[in-house]
């Protein structure tokens, strides 16, 4: 994925509060960078422009978010959203790391995570770059490191072939498939307090199913 480099994105980041910095050393005591540690942690991998994240952390002040991102100037997108947007203005639960998420075992240590949302993921349509993908089997081995025992991933997309692959690549992980649908929008029982991204409004009204699955280790 290419995209585009934005003048003065690195040092916007740097300098703002709210972006944590060599992340690798707060491994095992994230939950005292927030003013209230005892709340459990959820984080976003590849948060885009951050509406999702935003959302919940305004509307659940009883959850620590962190959002990760990989691209500074995606992430730059969201910190603006933050900083201009009233209703975040408020919002003190949340904490954003720009980092590519193969390493997270290097920054989370286990058990520390409660649930990890996957938003319209890159879909990385060449079968040599499956690995890749944020629900192959190699990446639920990286979330096993990080997640409590009884922690959760939670996977929207619009992308039909990317669900399929991703129900097989849970089941070939040793993970078990708590719910799931082809079609979010209109399933009352997992629409029910849906967050929805950017990219999630975009192709619904484009009238594209959304799909999602929520998975949990056996």
């Amino acid at each position: 994925m290419r995209l585009r480099n934005i003048p003065g994105a690195h040092d916007y980041l740097a300098s703002h509060p709210l972006v944590i910095k060599n992340e690798t050393r707060y491994r095992g005591t994230w939950k005292e960078t927030f003013e209230h540690p005892e709340n459990p942690i959820h984080i976003e991998i590849g948060m885009g422009k951050g509406q999702f994240l935003l959302t919940l952390a305004k509307e659940n002040p009883n959850i620590n978010y962190i959002g990760i991102e990989r691209y500074s100037s995606v992430l730059l997108r969201a910190l603006e959203h933050y900083d201009t947007e009233d209703a975040y203005q408020n919002v003190t639960n949340i904490r954003f790391i720009c980092m590519d998420a193969q390493n997270l075992p290097e920054v989370f240590a286990v058990g520390e995570v409660d649930k990890i949302y996957l938003n319209f993921s890159d879909p990385w349509p060449k079968a040599r770059h499956a690995k890749r993908r944020l629900t192959s089997r190699q990446y639920f081995e990286r979330y096993e490191k990080i997640l409590a025992f009884d922690g959760i991933v939670e996977f929207k997309t619009d992308n039909l072939a990317l669900f399929e692959f991703s129900l097989e690549e849970v089941d070939a992980a040793g993970w078990v498939i708590l719910a799931k649908t082809y079609d979010l929008h209109n399933d009352p029982m997992l629409n029910r307090g849906n967050v929805m991204t950017e990219y999630e409004e975009k192709f619904s009204g484009l009238g594209h199913p959304i799909h999602k699955l929520i998975a949990m280790r056996k």
